[in-house]
């Protein structure tokens, strides 16, 4: 069946026809690619066409689809089972080596997703603070649950209103917005809300609204606004995690929050999160403390085995993060050097192996600069690359993300790609 044939399928059976709305492409338009199978940095849909791949699953597959190690231990551990619901050893082997990687990071406690790390670091803060509040920055995303998915009104202060219908406005009045490197308004949203915030959450480098670093002083300024004020800071690393460096973006920045989200990449790209933190905080956790958080599927054996053997490879092996940061910075010279050629205004955002590209502006800080960057002209750029085989994120509000199995080879067909793309747009 073609991929036309399996949406219209899928509508059918399934809300939208996909499991997560992004997939849907309709931000971009056209038809969502199905797809049956990836190796390396090549994804093949169902109509056999073969696609240089930049989402990697959304960040995990740093070392490519279907690595060769990652598969071995999948296919170990199911031989053994695919669930005990029971502690195995593998917990502790993979969870230890996060402490070791992590700095900071004394205990973990494993998850099923990144959503249900971050709303449970949130629940943790504000239990060991005792207190309600906690601010959030536009465009940030921590995944689906109720007190993430709000938007505010102009002011610092203004309190939050439900972005999704069934958000109530309970739920949404404890959600504080601030604007992503303004370090100023975080610090008004503290002093209006004096000893009522119980923690700040961020991804430390912001990768759904494109990629967008933190400014020079933005991270340091919330580590001392948090120690001020009694705040817990937690950095949501799903996507940065074991990506910017072995001991994700905290460790390449050198600022240690309080507590981490984790997600994706301790699976080897099986579904899995987890959250953790210093010990004072992390012993709030049940059976050792008071604040309860279950699961099944916690801790599962194929997802443990996996995420070891990846994170092992990536501590191990230092020379993995320069070999990703020079295929970055080649891709991003390649396309300057495209956009250059047609006099294109584009301002392109990379920190490590995360990059992203954003039309007819200057500048892009935070989440107002991300909206209004020409969508539509992504769009036109999206089914471009698509036509060609170059598989980008059907959003102009992600990242994208290198692999080590980008080749030069591959690297050099994306920009040839681009060029071809943007001399027919132009025409």
């Amino acid at each position: 069946m073609t991929s036309k044939e399996l949406f219209e399928r899928a509508q059918i059976f399934i809300p939208g026809g996909v499991n997560s709305p992004v997939r849907a492409f309709k931000s971009v338009g056209g038809t969502p690619v199905f797809f049956r199978e990836a190796k390396g940095s090549i994804m093949i849909d169902v109509e056999g066409k073969e696609y240089i791949d930049f989402i990697g699953s959304w960040g995990p597959m740093i070392l490519g689809h279907s690595y060769p190690p990652v598969l071995d231990a999948l296919k170990n551990a199911a031989d053994r089972s695919t669930s005990f619901g029971a502690p195995t050893e593998l917990e502790t082997n993979i969870a230890e080596l996060i402490c070791e990687m992590m700095p900071g990071v004394d205990k973990v406690r494993m998850v099923n997703s990144g959503t249900e790390a971050c709303m449970s670091a949130i629940r943790v803060a504000r239990a060991y603070t005792d207190r309600e509040k906690f601010i959030k920055f536009e465009g940030c995303y921590h995944g689906h649950a109720d007190a993430f998915l709000i938007k505010a009104g102009s002011g610092a202060i203004t309190l939050g209103v439900p972005n999704s219908p069934g958000v109530t406005s309970g739920t949404a009045k404890d959600t504080l917005l601030a604007r992503y490197n303004d370090l100023a308004q975080v610090e008004e949203i503290l002093t209006n809300n004096k000893d009522e915030v119980a923690a700040i959450i961020l991804e430390p480098v912001a990768g759904n609204m494109g990629c967008i670093p933190p400014k020079e002083g933005f991270l340091e300024g919330l580590r001392k606004l948090c120690d001020q004020h009694g705040v817990v800071l937690i950095f949501d690393e799903v996507m940065t995690g074991f990506r910017l460096s072995a001991g994700g973006a905290h460790k390449r920045f050198n600022i240690q929050p309080d507590m981490v989200c984790m997600g994706k990449v301790i699976g080897g790209g099986l579904p899995v999160g987890a959250f953790g933190g210093k010990e004072e905080i992390m012993n709030m956790v049940a059976p050792l403390g008071p604040v309860y958080q279950a699961g099944t599927l916690s801790g599962n054996p194929l997802a443990m085995s996996c995420g070891y053997t990846l994170l092992k490879e990536l501590n191990d092996d230092p020379a993995i993060f320069e070999a990703l940061e020079e295929k970055t910075a080649y891709l991003e010279k390649g396309m300057r050097q495209v956009f250059d050629k047609y006099n294109l205004k584009v301002c392109i955002n990379r920190l490590g192996s995360m990059i992203s590209f954003h039309f007819n502006i200057d500048e892009v800080v935070n989440f107002d600069d991300a909206c209004a960057a020409d969508a539509d002209y992504f769009k036109k750029v999206f089914h471009g690359m698509l036509k060609r085989g170059v598989y980008l994120a059907p959003s102009a509000f992600e990242t994208l993300f290198i692999a080590r199995t980008h080749s030069k080879e591959l690297l050099d067909k994306t920009i040839q790609a681009l060029d071809e793309t943007i001399q027919e747009i132009e025409a």
